[in-house]
């Protein structure tokens, strides 16, 4: 008897997995004009935020300023669902501040699921995929996508496939003894996935994760708490949001400290901890630990932040940000009990953690392409990272690239010196990340031009250029970059004498009065001063917008560190323009040491910048490797 033909449905992109990757990839990809089918476990997981209930913070919130810079899709999500706002790192300079805000997370997947539902060329399919389908390339005889098969049997055929699996694949979940074979939150886990990868010569390996309880907060006495409020003017996150539709009543937030009670209930039962019994295979994320490995790696301290934060208006659920643990129920309810505020709590969900399948991310080109298999892209947590930023960042350049690659042109390849995305893939792909990546301001080395502030004057031309942002868009970006080169030039020229009036404004703003003539740059480069104290000084200012004054005096307050950091642009330039050929033979390459060569081959990197970064690589190598690119003209 024949066997049966699977049914088959034709499709251009199929993208697995419907967390914040998986929604920014589907996105970018359909609205690119390629019919695209994003899978999900369960269609109530869309967006799911099974963590902390907050976008953005130090370094994501850049993230999100980028994405939406970019053309996605979480900036505007968010800024339609967000319960409280908040600019972090304000008393430093504007190179780290980060804005962070608090979602209603029932909402936020409810709006991000309304968009897909709405995306043209978008199809939502609840359906676990089982398998990768592969076929060879005719022209080079290489591996490349050709579909992928669902649970069912049926085959979806298509020319690109991007895995964005979050904590999903193979999950389990660990509370002290008690082990579940689910994903986050008691959703379906995938389960087939792996063997299917591991067939086609990709490795995974295993990362865990943590997450804390979640309490009825009727049961929390806040007069032990300190409130923390929102900002009073709200910024959007996107640029496409009107800021006057995001001034709303915000809700408070309050933070309480653990303390030696606490340690003391956890170090009597630190051996009941899946962490330390051995039970747990994965690595954990170093910046974002367990409270039992606090009190542990930190014994020297006698209290650790603890942040009571609401998960929406419409719920009294609240989440206990800085004490995820994996200790066995009674152990929570004793500890969790001793923190000042929560002597009464009543805990609705307990914290977990949950280990899962993820890929090593050195696996894959920049354009998050695995080497292995042609059209087979991959994003988010999948690739060894953590936080729901990094994955959205991640899941909208892998569909951009996907589709880009469908389309015939040229892939969108952020570099370190462009974005803190560019940042974010290059130390997946080139370093050995042994445990979940998560983006920080001090992993980039150019982080006074990388502001959040300015992401749209830095990334609004590559989301034209691959068509997610519109004419209308691209020409306000121009236009207020035109703004703010001709306010700076004017700020320069006009020269502000030593009149009396003129002293006098000075000292009623708190500023010296002048010894000799200045221009207004002179003077706006004065720590107390600002660009509307000098509006006293400056009658004939034309009327512009907050968007571009604030550019214009960050512009001129930091002029000499921006141009000192743009000279080593210059220079880190010069080695990622310096290409590789991609058919480079290193075994003749004389004079590289093994571990050099043995490196090189298995990135195969694209630029002598790259080739740099890589661990085992010395500039001693690079050197060597300059050398024969020169004398062989390649």
């Amino acid at each position: 008897m024949s066997e049966k033909k699977a049914y088959e449905l034709k499709t251009d992109v199929c993208v697995i997995g419907a967390g914040h990757a998986g929604c920014e990839a589907a996105l970018a990809c359909a609205r690119l004009g390629l019919e695209t089918v994003i899978f999900t476990m369960n269609v109530e997981s869309i967006a799911m935020m099974p963590c902390n209930p907050h976008i953005g913070g130090s370094s994501k919130g850049h993230l999100v300023r980028e994405i939406d810079a970019l053309g996605g899709e979480m900036g505007k999500n968010i800024d339609k669902t967000f319960i409280q706002s908040k600019m972090l790192n304000v008393s430093k300079g504007p190179a780290v501040h980060s804005l962070r805000t608090q979602a209603d997370k029932a909402a936020y997947s409810r709006e991000m699921r309304k968009v897909l539902e709405s995306q043209e060329h978008l199809t939502i399919r609840q359906a676990e995929v089982t398998e990768i389908l592969t076929g060879t390339d005719d022209q080079e005889g290489r591996p490349c996508v050709t579909g992928v098969r669902i649970h069912t049997g049926t085959v979806y055929c298509c020319r690109a496939v991007i895995i964005c699996t979050g904590t999903y694949l193979n999950a389990r979940c660990l509370v002290g003894e008690s082990i579940t074979e689910t994903g986050p939150s008691g959703m379906q886990r995938s389960t087939y996935l792996t063997d299917s990868l591991n067939g086609l010569g990709i490795p995974l390996r295993r990362f865990k994760t943590g997450t804390p309880a979640r309490m009825d907060g009727r049961s929390l006495d806040y007069s032990k708490m300190q409130i923390q409020e929102g900002d009073r003017e709200v910024i959007p996150f996107s640029y496409s949001t009107d800021p006057r539709d995001v001034q709303i009543e915000q809700v408070p937030c309050y933070l309480t400290y653990t303390n030696e009670e606490t340690h003391e209930i956890i170090r009597e039962n630190i051996d009941r901890s899946p962490i330390y019994a051995g039970i747990i295979e994965g690595t954990g994320p170093r910046y974002c630990p367990s409270i039992e490995d606090k009190v542990v790696k930190f014994a020297e301290k006698t209290r650790h932040q603890v942040f009571i934060e609401p998960e929406g208006r419409d719920t009294n659920e609240v989440y206990v940000d800085g004490m995820s643990s994996s200790m066995p129920d009674d152990v929570q309810w004793r500890m969790y009990r001793t923190v000042p505020g929560l002597e009464n709590c009543v805990i609705v969900k307990n914290a977990y953690a949950i280990e899962y399948d993820c890929i090593n991310a050195n696996l894959l080109r920049l354009t998050l392409e695995t080497r292995a298999v042609d059209g087979l892209f991959c994003a988010g947590q999948f690739n060894g990272s953590s936080g729901y930023e990094e994955a959205a960042a991640q899941g909208l350049i892998a569909g951009i690239n996907a589709a880009m690659k469908i389309l015939g042109k040229e892939p969108l390849i952020l570099h370190r010196s462009e974005a803190y995305i560019g940042v974010l893939i290059d130390d997946l792909v080139t370093k050995n990340n042994r445990e979940p990546y998560r983006m920080m301001t001090s992993r980039a080395e150019y982080r006074l031009l990388l502001r959040q502030d300015n992401a749209d004057l830095r990334l609004r031309r590559y989301g034209y250029r691959v068509g997610l942002i519109t004419q209308e868009q691209y020409d306000h970006v121009c236009e207020k970059e035109r703004l703010i080169n001709e306010e700076i030039c004017r700020l320069k020229s006009i020269r502000i004498g030593a009149a009396r009036e003129n002293q006098e404004y000075l000292k009623s703003v708190g500023s010296a009065e002048l010894s000799t003539a200045a221009t207004l740059a002179a003077l706006l480069c004065r720590p107390e001063l600002d660009y509307e104290k000098l509006a006293g000084l400056d009658p004939d200012r034309p009327d512009l917008p907050k968007e571009v004054t604030s550019q214009v005096e960050i512009s001129i307050k930091y002029e000499g560190y921006i141009e000192r950091q743009q000279k080593q642009v210059e220079q880190f330039e010069k080695l990622e323009n310096k290409k590789i050929p991609p058919n480079i033979n290193y075994d003749d390459v004389g004079s590289l040491r093994l571990e050099a060569r043995q490196k090189l081959k298995e990135f195969l990197p694209i630029s002598i910048g790259q080739a740099s970064r890589l661990s085992g690589v010395t500039p001693a190598d690079i050197s060597v490797l300059l050398i024969y690119l020169e004398k062989n003209r390649v």
